[in-house]
């Protein structure tokens, strides 16, 4: 992975960054509008990727390139492999759920997950089982498409707070997708910084634990349930599909193999379990688990054109100069250069929507600030991984949000208002830059 920095024939550029601020206008202003006026499901009033269009439409317009020229750069963005990735992970992920649903995969899951996790340690145990399979698997949407159905069905026999269970499951995710040596977030940061994962892992987890730990005290304080939730005996054969999901997982398959042998063996066990479960049937439960993801699928595809389209007319490069230019018009800036790297990763992420494509685009930059400032490359690397993670995992047309909000029937404000991970990682990497020793 080569250090990616602005193309220098690309001039920086505010205007370029207009179609973003449309699209947050029109998605976010209409969700708040409508939740003033009491609508129900206001954010879902407007749909993300209806939203998206006027964008797409103004970042062709913007394009000092031919209009032939143009639509070939937004196609790009929208074909680009991280996203082609992440568009399949949803789908698998929707085929999964709507499969073990289907066969009694979730309620089994979800009576076992009752019958090891204390009813006051509810949420803190969430939080650690995602937390550990996000540093197994290395990615956080791998882990919120397998936990976030089964946490869900706690939360509701508990009957405690969906959003605030929607919270916990992304914040574990993000911690463990933050400190995983299999991240992709973490190989991007390294390589481009030039350190070794095990020395940025040491400079991560001293600022992350500490994070980790108020949230849990934070969960432990709210994890109360309404009520005792009833027990049922565990129907272990179906509980297959979620232990094979794990199993493989902190052995660091392939997500996409992880889960795609998750619906065949829910699949399997339908066949075994229930008599009236057909081949039919199997097929249909798959393409209504495809049918669940299509909005954050189109909202994905939109977002990663539109973040081409922008690239290519300088709206990246806009925000990188803006940036280097405030760091070096400072004397004695290594903590500005600290500031520096973790600004110009969070305005990237803000305009990419993908923390992993947000290190890569900044990743020159950040390792030049660093080396003019005497910045270690292990403290760079950690610095890109934190503040991308924390943009990611507050970030309301998120990839991860998406996924939760859709699986938990929320709004995406709703999921963030409940990361309070992320919220507790920010605040205490600033603290290291503001106070840390040197």
């Amino acid at each position: 992975m080569s250090d990616a920095t602005p193309s220098t024939s690309i001039s920086p550029s505010f205007k370029a960054l207009l179609p973003l601020f449309l699209f947050l206008a029109l998605f976010i202003g209409t969700g708040v509008y409508m939740t003033l006026q009491e609508v129900e499901m206001a954010f879902y009033q407007l749909p993300a990727p209806v939203a998206a269009l006027p964008a797409v439409v103004l970042g062709i317009v913007l394009s000092k390139d031919k209009l032939n020229t143009a639509i070939e750069q937004f196609l790009r963005g929208v074909g680009h492999t991280d996203i082609i990735a992440m568009c399949v992970i949803y789908l698998l992920a929707g085929a999964f759920a709507a499969v073990a649903s289907a066969t009694g995969g979730v309620e089994a899951t979800v009576n076992l997950g009752l019958t090891m996790i204390p009813t006051a340690l509810i949420l803190p145990g969430i939080f650690i089982i995602s937390a550990f399979i996000a540093t197994s698997m290395g990615t956080s949407m791998g882990t919120i498409a397998a936990v976030a159905p089964v946490a869900l069905g706690i939360a509701n026999a508990a009957d405690m707070d969906v959003a605030l269970t929607a919270g916990v499951v992304l914040s574990g995710a993000m911690f463990g997708d933050n400190l995983s040596i299999i991240s992709d977030t973490t190989i991007a940061a390294t390589r481009s910084q030039g350190c070794q994962m095990r020395d940025k892992f040491k400079e991560n987890i001293r600022i992350a634990l500490p994070a980790a730990l108020f949230a849990l005290v934070l969960f432990g304080i709210n994890s109360k349930a309404s009520q005792v939730p009833s027990v049922e005996a565990v129907d272990w054969i179906k509980v297959i599909p979620y232990l094979t999901i794990l199993v493989l997982a902190v052995s660091g398959v392939n997500v996409f193999v992880v889960l795609s042998l998750g619906i065949v063996l829910a699949g399997a066990i339908g066949f075994v379990s229930a008599t009236d479960y057909t081949v039919s049937g199997f097929a249909n439960d798959i393409y209504t688990g495809f049918g669940n993801m299509q909005e954050i699928f189109l909202l994905s595809m939109l977002i990663g054109g539109i973040s081409a389209l922008m690239k290519q007319q300088g709206g990246l490069a806009y925000i990188t100069d803006r940036v280097s230019r405030m760091i070096r018009g400072h004397k004695n800036s290594q903590r500005g250069a600290e500031m520096g790297i973790a600004s110009v990763v969070s305005l990237t992420n803000l305009c990419t929507a993908n923390n992993t494509v947000s290190i890569i685009v900044v990743g020159g930059v950040a390792k030049e600030l660093a080396q003019e400032n005497q910045v270690s490359a292990k403290r760079s690397a950690s610095l890109l991984d934190i503040y991308s993670c924390v943009i990611q995992g507050v970030l309301p047309y998120g990839a991860q949000i998406l996924l939760l909000g859709s699986i938990f029937g929320l709004s995406p404000l709703a999921v963030v208002a409940n990361s309070y991970y992320c919220f507790f990682l920010a605040i205490a990497a600033a603290l290291t830059i503001i106070i840390g020793k040197r």
